[in-house]
């Protein structure tokens, strides 16, 4: 077994999307290759309704599959082909946009005015860009949910893990998509895929993805199986960790436990053609799907 190492950490960053709605990139619109086949991650974790009510009206996809994982609050969500949905707490919608699709999406807070989830776009494989589209809506009591002896609790939205597998299946990129929550001070060494790219988002509590075996600086108030957690190491709200290859993670929760999503999946290494929400292998194609929205001829696909 190989642990693997950190290879950077980034904050994600306040940014505005759709009709005015606030949230954080996690990343995307940077170097493809860095998380490919993933694109994009955004954090609309929001409280207050003014930030986000505008939501996201009518916009195209081809070339990807949007993935949207709704904690609390409700997404309304329609499209051009006629299917309609609603997202609650705990679900997840994922989107292949394949050949390309127009829809909209209106998100709605809980009695509390909170809006929390985030969203992840995948890359498609040349072969598979225009595919027909095709959604799949898992509702939050489909999805797996294991809790091991040391009360760590591990959401399974796609892949196997653990012995069970994800309720989504059909995607492109074979990722594994994880919700992973361990209590407080506790260790932990989860498998990964070699070759798969691999990262982790931190959206509640803190810990460090260092290698705990080996800490350096101050101490916490209580070891950790019998080790120091060092502080400055230590990982917070909406910070996404990059990893380098190796086949085990090892993570180690603060004083109040953590939460965050674990995220892998087999690089594409195509050429990435990019204009917001259409994403192509060549400029030429790019092109095409722009006069394709202009022309009215961007939807190939019926029901």
């Amino acid at each position: 077994m190989s642990f693997r190492p950190v290879k950077s950490t980034t904050q994600a960053r306040p940014t505005l999307e759709g009709a005015g709605v606030h949230l954080h990139r996690v990343f995307g619109f940077g170097d493809p290759t860095e998380s490919d086949p993933f694109l994009l991650l955004d954090d609309f974790r929001n409280d207050d309704p003014v930030l986000y009510e505008k939501g996201f009206p009518w916009h195209p996809h081809r070339g990807i599959e949007t993935i949207t994982y709704v904690l609390e609050g409700t997404v309304e969500h329609s499209d051009s082909l006629g299917n309609k949905g609603r997202l609650g707490p705990g679900s997840v919608q994922w989107m292949t946009a394949g050949s390309g699709i127009l829809h909209q999406e209106m998100p709605s807070g809980n009695v509390k005015g909170q809006m929390h989830g985030f969203q992840l776009w995948a890359n498609l494989p040349s072969t598979l860009k225009m595919t027909a589209p095709r959604y799949q809506d898992i509702g939050g009591s489909d999805i797996p949910e294991i809790t091991d002896d040391d009360g760590t609790v591990v959401k399974i939205i796609t892949g196997k893990f653990w012995g069970k597998s994800g309720p989504v299946d059909g995607i492109a990129a074979d990722p594994r998509y994880l919700d992973v929550s361990l209590p407080p001070n506790t260790r932990k060494v989860l498998p990964a895929d070699t070759y798969a790219n691999t990262f982790a988002y931190v959206f509640q509590g803190a810990g460090t993805f260092r290698d705990a075996s080996a800490p350096q600086g101050v101490r916490v108030e209580k070891e950790v199986a019998g080790e120091e957690l060092n502080i400055r190491d230590m990982t917070g709200n909406r910070t996404l960790v990059r990893f380098d290859t190796g086949d085990e993670i090892t993570v180690t929760s603060g004083p109040e436990g953590m939460r965050f999503l674990l995220v892998s999946g087999q690089p594409i290494q195509e050429p990435v053609a990019w204009h917001g929400p259409i994403v192509m292998n060549t400029r030429a194609e790019l092109m095409r799907a722009m006069q394709d929205l202009n022309n009215g001829t961007f939807i190939r696909s019926a029901h």
